[in-house]
């Protein structure tokens, strides 16, 4: 038998209607309409009418039943029942926030009202989403949404040791300075190869970008090499990677850094790229620019430097 798991349309209700009248079992009205016979007794438990005072009315009706279908779907679209909560997650869409941000500060705001980040997607690519074209101004900018599960294996690049799940708390917690996060910047094809590595401090949020020619790992790695050798040990304790093959020659880095750490979960360094991509950046970003030590001891405190520059939380 084929399983379909679309919604029971109008025309499907009123066959239901009929055969249940004629005294037909939910398992043969199953094969009928060629659904799962779980699906039938939900529809007939969840959408048939009950009248407590006249009981002999009670039972299966098709425009009763599509209605209050209807009914409880729209309850569980919260932008398509507060106007006001639907307004607002638009125009902050169109000023270039994310649907993680706009859910995470719904949150921390603690609004009467809360919507998580994949509500927001499933508006953006609805019906009315497309309608006023909001998928340009999110992160990716894709016309149609891709699967979560859409994205290529590729074999392992890093030893399981370096694995997220064994990341210390001072990093994970961001409770120790040194610690960064790097990922690389892509563009589109008909720019060329060139890409730009970022690279972000958990602490801090102080971000460095630098220009790659191609996405070869050497050349990556001999940039980062750049930038960090010339800071104290307890500024460069570690870096978190991205799983791609542009980092698979982070071996080279390890003179360099106290212990290399690998992993895809990258939330700050995530943020930066994004408000890059989407060539919006924040007043912040003007004080975020690759500073470059003598190795003299004047400069051993350096890390003090972050209370006096202005970071994005």
């Amino acid at each position: 038998m084929k399983r379909t798991y679309s919604q029971i349309d109008m025309d499907e209700r009123r066959r239901i209607a009929g055969w249940r009248a004629a005294g037909l079992s939910a398992t043969v009205i199953a094969e009928k309409l060629g659904r799962h016979r779980s699906t039938i007794f939900r529809e007939l438990k969840r959408n048939a009418f009950e009248d407590p005072q006249m009981p002999d009315l009670s039972g299966y009706y098709c425009v009763t039943a599509n209605e209050m279908a209807r009914e409880r779907r729209a309850k569980l679209r919260k932008l398509a029942r507060f106007s006001h909560v639907r307004q607002s997650v638009i125009e902050r869409i169109i000023h270039g926030w994310s649907p993680q941000q706009i859910a995470g500060r719904m949150r921390l705001e603690r609004h009467p009202i809360c919507v998580s980040y994949e509500t927001i997607y499933k508006f953006a690519y609805s019906a009315d989403g497309q309608a006023i074209k909001l998928w340009p101004h999110l992160p990716e900018r894709r016309a149609r949404r891709r699967s979560r599960h859409a994205r290529r294996r590729h074999g392992r690049r890093f030893s399981p040791e370096l694995n997220i799940l064994h990341c210390p708390d001072t990093v994970a917690e961001r409770k120790q300075f040194g610690h960064w996060e790097c990922d690389l910047i892509q563009f589109r094809k008909k720019f060329g190869k060139a890409n730009v590595t970022s690279l972000v401090e958990r602490v801090s949020r102080f971000a460095v970008f630098l220009r790659n020619n191609d996405r070869q790992s050497k050349p990556i790695m001999d940039g980062l090499i750049e930038v960090l050798q010339p800071l104290p040990h307890a500024a460069r304790r570690s870096i978190t990677f991205h799983r791609g093959t542009e980092f698979s020659e982070w071996p080279y880095l390890q003179e360099y850094i106290l212990f290399p750490s690998a992993t895809c979960q990258k939330k700050q360094v995530e943020a930066d790229r994004g408000q890059v991509d989407r060539g919006a950046p924040t007043p912040t970003h003007a004080a975020r620019r690759p500073i470059t030590f003598d190795r003299g001891t004047e400069f051993s405190e350096w890390p003090y430097l972050q209370a006096g520059i202005e970071t994005q939380t």
